[in-house]
């Protein structure tokens, strides 16, 4: 806010300098920066979270405890917030744990671009299948991956990246899911699940390699 207010005195000060020659168009600064003062007073101060890595861009927060992702502009507003699903056995970063990893990733690929909701991806590839319940009934133990991947790659060496506990090399990606998953409570098998038109507008309103913070206790 007083960024604001500086920059509403600095504006009306060279605004008076120009046009000291034509008194009807001289602004007195100071009512510039009290009308300022007065409009914060009036409104309150919006609840911003910039990002915490790389300030200035957008990021994603995906919350383990809150079973929620959402996503915030450069500013730190939150644009959007979904309801989602992480790993039932909880968090963790080691290949074979089925856990969900902790810490910084980025989205390093995305598959999935403009197929129509609820087709199946399988291996990475979009297939020709749709999920539906009746397939879902016949399959009860698939984790089925649907609409779109979001893969994410560690950004922590030695936490999230390299070796054992690599989350590209362990296939952990943020994707669509069907309508049998019980939505904020933990069931994948450590990705972090999305209804089908959430995924979808997370895909289409974010770039490839922006920040996503996973945190067990947001």
């Amino acid at each position: 806010m007083l960024r604001l207010m500086l920059a509403l005195f600095l504006s009306a000060s060279a605004f008076a300098a120009d046009t000291e020659d034509d008194a009807s168009l001289t602004m007195d600064p100071l009512p510039a920066a009290a009308f300022a003062a007065s409009q914060q007073t009036a409104a309150p101060l919006l609840d911003t979270h910039p990002n915490p890595r790389h300030y200035g861009a957008p990021w994603v927060l995906v919350g383990v405890r809150s079973q929620t992702l959402r996503r915030y502009d450069g500013w730190g507003l939150l644009q959007r917030e979904y309801q989602v699903s992480t790993a039932r056995n909880g968090v963790g970063e080691v290949s074979g744990s089925y856990q969900t990893p902790r810490g910084w990733h980025r989205v390093c690929e995305r598959i999935g671009a403009g197929v129509e909701a609820n087709t199946i991806i399988f291996r990475r590839k979009v297939t020709p299948w749709k999920y539906t319940s009746e397939l879902h009934a016949q399959y009860p133990n698939k984790d089925w991956i649907l609409t779109r991947i979001l893969w994410l790659c560690g950004e922590e060496p030695g936490k999230n990246q390299g070796g054992e506990v690599d989350s590209y090399n362990r296939a952990i990606y943020i994707h669509g899911a069907g309508d049998h998953v019980p939505w904020g409570t933990p069931s994948s098998l450590g990705c972090v699940r999305m209804k089908n038109p959430d995924v979808i507008e997370l895909f289409d309103t974010t770039d490839n390699g922006i920040d996503v913070l996973i945190d067990e206790n947001a």
